[in-house]
């Protein structure tokens, strides 16, 4: 979450998942009402919020990365934010700064066409999410709409820490992946918290395990000093599950 608890743990953090070696990096930009989001990112949010994050520190938080790392970055937010700057204005904005790609959870792919107009014509992923609970049909639709990869949400609910694997989220990433094919990329988010958790979705065919309220989590406990080595360390382990 870009400013929390403050801009410069923020790109400590940053630092901390490209030394451990993540492979792509998701920005939250805050926003008062996240729905998708459980109590960690919603605590983080408000407290980016209370603090002042701005859009233009999000884009030169953008620009300090790129100064260092060719890193994918996505953009995580919501679309009551993107339509007040303007689509069009907003993605050649990001894109000039360096970002790849953007999730939006509330964006439906039936009102999507001018949001995926002014992404595609700045060059800018847009990554739709699907749950366990989509239709086929719908869900061969969004699967043609989505570019840089699908988001399969693996619980119903919001964003945190699971206690489990529901075995419906292993049904539906397996059917999911029949569907995707051969076509994009399918990560999977929301209660992914632990290496074990990883290991589990990619020996079920997961191509990303996407992890963020026990990073934030992690953020929250560390002195400001520490945060870089905490994440840094906390990724690598996530990251040896995969392989």
């Amino acid at each position: 979450m870009v400013g929390y608890p403050s801009y410069k743990d923020t790109f400590s953090a940053i630092r901390g998942l490209i030394e451990g070696g993540a492979d792509i990096i998701e920005l939250g930009f805050p926003f008062s009402d996240p729905l998708a989001d459980g109590p960690v990112i919603q605590h983080a949010s408000t407290i980016s919020l209370e603090k002042g994050t701005k859009m233009k520190q999000f884009l030169n938080l953008i620009e300090k990365i790129r100064s260092e790392s060719q890193i994918p970055l996505v953009l995580m937010t919501y679309t009551n934010i993107l339509y007040n700057k303007g689509y069009e204005k907003f993605f050649k904005l990001a894109k000039s700064a360096g970002l790849d790609g953007i999730i939006t959870p509330d964006m439906t792919v039936e009102e999507s066409k001018e949001y995926i107009r002014a992404a595609k014509k700045h060059h800018l992923d847009t990554i739709f999410l699907v749950s366990p609970n989509t239709s086929k049909q719908r869900l061969h639709e969004i699967v043609r709409q989505t570019t840089g990869f699908l988001y399969l949400v693996a619980v119903y609910g919001t964003t945190g820490v699971q206690n489990k694997i529901q075995s419906y989220t292993i049904s539906a990433l397996k059917n999911t992946k029949k569907i995707a094919k051969k076509r994009v990329p399918v990560g999977i988010g929301f209660g992914i918290s632990t290496p074990k958790d990883v290991k589990s979705y990619v020996k079920h065919g997961a191509d990303a395990a996407i992890v963020g309220s026990s990073i934030i989590k992690i953020i929250e406990k560390t002195p400001s000093p520490r945060i870089q080595s905490a994440v840094a360390k906390f990724t690598k382990q996530l990251k040896s599950a995969t392989k």
